[in-house]
């Protein structure tokens, strides 16, 4: 059976939370790819930085529907959210737009389920990780390659 450590790219171009979104738009033109692992300095995975990140940075902000009541603000959605969409409109760092919630497979993982998880989770670029740190990131290209072996 056909495991992520099979097919995973062990050569992977990865960010640092501080990198701006300049060098992040220089990295992405010249690497051509669709997302990069944000590592930190013991490279262990601590999150997925992608060019749709990068794209809603620039979109316009949503403002959420709010009443007053007295001298009072009660936002009608969450307040919460508002915050992180102010962070990542006025973000100048990885750090202000990267995604945390990451989902990673181990190197031993069937490539049937890492091809599942990526259907499921409209995910391009999966993270291989082993004892947190990362190891790999297996494409779909990759998956497509492998599809003759399964």
């Amino acid at each position: 059976m056909l495991k992520a450590r099979d097919v995973m790219t062990d050569k992977v171009v990865t960010v640092k939370k501080d990198l701006t979104l300049r060098e992040l738009s220089d990295l992405f033109l010249a690497h051509r790819v669709n997302g990069f692992p944000v590592v930190d300095n013991d490279n262990t995975l601590i999150g997925v930085v992608t060019e749709k990140d990068l794209i809603e940075q620039n979109k316009n902000l949503h403002i959420p529907t709010v009443i007053a009541l007295f001298d009072a603000v009660i936002y009608l959605e969450s307040g919460e959210k508002f915050e992180q969409e102010v962070k990542r409109f006025t973000g100048t760092r990885v750090e202000d737009i990267y995604q945390q919630d990451v989902i990673t497979v181990e190197p031993d993982t069937a490539m049937k389920e890492v091809a599942s998880l990526m259907a499921n989770h409209d995910i391009h670029t999966l993270p291989v990780v082993e004892d947190g740190r990362l190891v790999g990131v297996i494409g779909k290209v990759d998956v497509i390659k492998s599809m003759s072996q399964f």
